[in-house]
């Protein structure tokens, strides 16, 4: 089933989102992830994060079928061990602020932990395109969103844009 994606304004995207219990849940996080799936292929997206959808959970999902080297995953209580490597500018934009793009620097690897769709706990590093997807998306877990790497003057220029996204957002 394809899920209302959150737009910006909504408080949800600015909590911190809560562990998910690994003993109870499962068929109802197992159906959440599948959802979420859909959802992303019908937005053409490549990644999202629970909050996205509505829900409190640390759980994120990528896939980039577009992009260079496919890659697909399911994140489940994820915790980055460490972020590294050169730095570099890529222009990000995300399904829940839609219109507003704008480069962001992030640093090329990430070790990450976390569970998987089948809840084995993986570490990885990851590097390229996909870690900079995990890191947009892990942001979304602490509350953090693209545009909070903006500079103070770019954040001025797309200030009528958030304005009116929040205003759609709480209607």
């Amino acid at each position: 089933m394809v899920l209302p994606i959150v737009i910006y304004g909504n408080p949800i995207l600015r909590k911190k989102c809560l562990d998910i219990d690994l003993c109870s849940c499962k068929k109802e996080i197992n159906q959440l992830i599948k959802d979420m799936f859909e959802t992303i292929h019908q937005a053409k997206g490549i990644g999202l994060a629970a909050p996205q959808i509505g829900k409190n959970i640390r759980l994120f999902i990528v896939e980039t079928p577009y992009l260079d080297g496919k890659y697909k995953e399911v994140f489940i209580n994820a915790k980055i061990l460490k972020i590294h490597g050169k730095e570099y500018k890529f222009n990000e934009g995300c399904l829940s602020i839609p219109g507003i793009m704008g480069y962001v620097k992030r640093k090329s690897n990430v070790l990450i932990e976390y569970y998987d769709h089948n809840w084995k706990k993986q570490k990885k590093t990851l590097t390229g395109i996909c870690a900079r997807v995990i890191l947009h998306e892990y942001d979304h877990l602490d509350g953090k969103l693209f545009i909070d790497y903006f500079s103070s003057t770019r954040k001025k220029r797309i200030e009528k844009k958030l304005i009116s996204l929040s205003e759609r957002s709480s209607s």
